[in-house]
């Protein structure tokens, strides 16, 4: 159950799973807080009460620790589970009971999540959608290195196989190399998720391991890009095509290497069609035979060269 500074332990005895200050018992007294994180606002207090922690010493024989993803992947389980939306300190018993299973390797054995509440806004789920494959290890991100020449691209994208790509930010930097920031669904887990690691740094990609990393999850993917300095020819295109797995790849493939991309944003947020912001490099004496080209892929696609936002933030 999830515990704050009163509340349910003082009529329930059962093994908490909770954000109530561990510093608390392990203390064997009130400890105050210098912050508290409000994304569980139903369990964030600075000072646990002293009758909470009387009973909490007496009958409580474990507080853990769950992070923000896994509170966000245990609310997306009980909705799975029940087609019910809980708050995040609704959901705290259930991220702790998944990580006390995962940490103790148990099966066969039945455990209760005392659901405790359901106040939700439409913000606060924007951000639990977001972030709730994560927590659940159901999604990996990455930042790569791949050399900067037409056809690198594809090859990445092989590399990873027949995943589905959830994510995909890049912009031209220099001549030499170029860096991705990509996010690629998963259904093993922490051990699938080394083992594309292992495959791409195999296929002399260099990576690092974003997945874990808060800034690089709540500000840099969503900061990719810039002005692109003494890039010639660039032209810019958003195109859709069906979202299905491998769409992608397919996408790029159709696509193909004879022109070089120098902007490229693919998000899957669960629509029905994939849609893909690039940019290519077309010089004007290739001009209509890149038209032609991409008339031929039978995608649909809007040209945004003029946009001013591209001129305002991405173009060269």
């Amino acid at each position: 159950m999830a515990l704050s500074g009163r509340g349910l332990i003082e009529t329930s005895a059962l093994a908490s799973f909770s954000s109530m200050p561990a510093h608390t018992l392990k203390a064997r007294e009130r400890v105050t807080l210098e912050r508290v994180g409000i994304f569980a606002d139903g369990v964030a207090v600075r000072r646990v009460g002293e009758e909470t922690l009387k009973l909490a010493r007496q009958f409580v024989d474990e507080v853990v620790l769950v992070s923000t993803d896994q509170i966000c992947a245990a609310i997306q389980d009980i909705f799975e589970d029940t087609r019910a939306i809980a708050e995040p300190a609704g959901a705290l018993a259930v991220a702790g009971i998944k990580y006390y299973v995962a940490r103790e390797g148990l099966t066969d054995t039945t455990l209760v999540a005392v659901n405790s509440g359901a106040n939700m806004n439409f913000d606060r789920l924007r951000h639990i959608a977001e972030r709730a494959d994560l927590g659940a290890q159901r999604e990996a991100l990455l930042a790569v290195e791949i050399p900067e020449q037409p056809g690198s691209f594809l090859k990445f994208c092989e590399t990873l196989g027949a995943r589905s790509v959830t994510e995909f930010n890049y912009r031209y930097e220099s001549d030499a190399r170029a860096q991705i920031f990509v996010g690629f669904a998963l259904s093993g887990g922490r051990d699938e998720r080394l083992a594309v690691i292992a495959a791409l740094a195999g296929a002399g990609f260099p990576v690092t391991d974003m997945t874990d990393n808060e800034m690089a999850k709540l500000h840099v993917r969503y900061m990719v890009g810039g002005h692109a300095r003494g890039i010639q020819n660039e032209k810019l295109y958003r195109f859709e095509f069906p979202e299905r797995p491998g769409a992608l790849l397919k996408f790029l493939r159709a696509i193909g290497s004879r022109w070089n991309i120098s902007l490229f944003h693919y998000r899957n947020h669960g629509s029905d069609y994939g849609r893909v912001l690039t940019g290519i490099q077309v010089p004007p004496a290739e001009r209509d035979e890149f038209l032609l080209h991409i008339n031929d892929l039978h995608y649909a696609y809007t040209e945004e060269t003029d946009n001013p936002a591209y001129r305002m933030f991405l173009g060269a």
